[in-house]
């Protein structure tokens, strides 16, 4: 198996609340959306929302599922004050946050907030990132 990874899709309650908060909340730019499955270009990632129930069908599994889900998903920027902006942002719209901006054991800067549906973003500064001309993080 190659090793790719070209959409994370990510199971939603309420597919519209979760459309208005990345396209609006966010402001990132959906491309393709129709009635019930949005595409957001994350990077080289796609990111991808779909009702909860149908991607559990999709997958022939159970949509039932509560608590921490294991995942996290991640932004890094390129400085603290970064983070404390978009934080700061985020807290005027509203967005639940789970951990302040604060200096981290990993020697970097970061956050988490929740997404509607309690999925955790991280928005992170790392010192030891590096990123290609297309703002990618790119691994050494």
């Amino acid at each position: 198996m190659k090793q790719h990874l070209h959409i994370i899709t990510l199971g939603v309650r309420d597919f519209e609340k979760s459309k208005k908060f990345y396209a609006e909340t966010l402001g990132w730019k959906p491309s393709g959306a129709q009635d019930d499955i949005a595409f957001f270009q994350a990077g080289g990632v796609v990111l991808a929302i779909y009702p909860r129930e149908k991607l559990a069908e999709d997958a022939l599994v159970s949509p039932e599922g509560s608590g921490f889900s294991g995942i996290t998903l991640a932004q890094n920027v390129g400085s603290e004050s970064e983070v404390d902006e978009i934080i700061k942002d985020l807290k005027s719209k509203g967005v639940k946050i789970i951990k302040e901006p604060q200096k981290v054991f990993w020697g970097g800067y970061s956050s988490y907030f929740a997404d509607p549906d309690d999925y955790y973003w991280e928005v992170a500064y790392n010192p030891f990132s590096v990123f290609d001309e297309q703002g990618n993080l790119k691994l050494e």
